[in-house]
């Protein structure tokens, strides 16, 4: 079936859904509108509906397997969007991508063992370290005048040197948009390898890279220690429903990990999850390919009304997620402020600080929804900027 344009288009009432983008927004001005927490206000693709609908006409809902076609739907998958092969016995289904972090910090580091962050990155990357006992060391990202950012592997290096036993990757960069190129994956795999620190990749929004750039896996390198984290649930909008995956090609490791879930009752095999996964990565190529090019319209639009209507503003270049990173410190107000002048505008982004201290005066803004709230949403920031006064 062809996914016209038209269908991205079409406006979701999600309101009093039990949806946290919508019913769980900070109270501000009526007909406040949500551009904050990673989800779209898109359907999902219709083979994804049809697939839920099927296996809920049977009326009862008892304990479920991962069958093999769980695992080869997202190896198929990976072998045709990013042309990465990956055996499907490599794969541990999970709840989560964050619990994957959590399982691989459990198996492979001890209490106390130090993991490399590179900030501003996603909040739960340092809640992760922190709540499992280990110390968050950090080598924040370098960022040039127009908002581009490049790894600091100096930074990388000091930290190896004080003891770091592993570091997490964001692959594509959640907020700061950078799709990283395999040199650079390289480069740093190479530093990790020569103090003997593990990598763990998160390649949760490998499906949103914008040609002509193309996403780059860590698993490309060929190392099997190597542990990559995905699920369909960014992609196709599928959160709620508790699936991802974890990818290690070593046995030893992933024994390990697998052990490691198993003491702590960590399972996955939610009915619903692995029907809508399964069903998204065997048909959910076209509307893919259709989001992605109305997201990419979203971008250059955005990017657009920010640059005439907030000339003082940096949105830094979105190589990938659809998650804009926007500096407005020349205002001078701290990101608290910000947010407040946001919300009193009626759209809520979510807070720079989120993703670390290099985040103050930052604010990410969500623009996988329709054009026209898109629209609105960017407007209320620009009218909210502008009440402060010139810069």
């Amino acid at each position: 079936m062809k996914v016209e344009q038209t269908f991205f288009d079409q406006v979701l009432d999600r309101r009093d859904t039990r949806c946290v983008k919508w019913d769980a927004m900070e109270q501000g001005t009526p007909g406040m509108l949500p551009m904050w927490v990673a989800d779209m206000d898109f359907r999902s693709p219709v083979c994804v509906q049809e697939a839920l609908k099927a296996r809920a006409e049977h009326p009862t809902y008892g304990y479920t397997m991962v069958m093999p076609d769980d695992r080869t739907a997202m190896t198929d998958f990976w072998a045709r969007q990013h042309h990465v092969q990956i055996s499907p016995e490599s794969v541990v289904m999970l709840p989560g991508v964050i619990t994957g972090m959590r399982v691989a910090i459990h198996a492979l580091t001890r209490p106390g063992d130090g993991i490399i962050i590179q900030d501003p990155v996603y909040g739960p990357f340092r809640d992760s370290v922190q709540k499992t006992g280990r110390k968050v060391m950090h080598a924040p990202l370098r960022r040039n005048a127009g908002g581009y950012y490049t790894m600091d592997l100096n930074a990388v290096e000091e930290q190896l040197k004080q003891g770091a036993r592993m570091m997490f990757l964001c692959n594509p960069h959640n907020p700061v948009g950078r799709a990283w190129s395999l040199e650079e994956i390289r480069e740093l795999a190479g530093l990790l390898k020569q103090y003997g620190a593990k990598l763990v990749s998160d390649e949760i929004h490998a499906d949103f890279v914008y040609s002509p750039r193309q996403h780059q896996s860590a698993l490309l390198l060929g190392d099997p220690e190597i542990v990559m984290l995905t699920a369909a649930s960014k992609t196709f909008n599928l959160a709620g429903l508790q699936q991802a995956c974890l990818v290690c090609a070593d046995q030893t490791q992933r024994e390990a990990m697998i052990r490691d879930m198993e003491e702590h009752g960590t399972i996955a095999g939610n009915l619903f999850g692995l029907e809508a996964t399964r069903a998204a990565y065997q048909g959910g190529d076209e509307w893919l390919a259709a989001l992605k090019e109305y997201l990419k319209e979203n971008v250059r639009t955005a990017s657009d009304m920010l640059r005439n209507g907030l000339p003082d503003s940096v949105l830094s270049p979105m190589e990938a997620t659809y998650l804009g990173w926007l500096d407005l410190r020349k205002w001078h107000k701290s990101t608290e402020e910000l947010m407040k002048v946001c919300l009193d505008a009626g759209v809520q982004f979510t807070p720079g600080t989120f993703f670390g201290e290099e985040g103050e005066g930052f604010l990410r803004l969500n623009l996988a929804c329709p054009r026209l709230l898109m629209q609105e949403g960017i407007t209320r920031l620009i009218q909210g900027m502008r009440s402060l006064g010139s810069v």
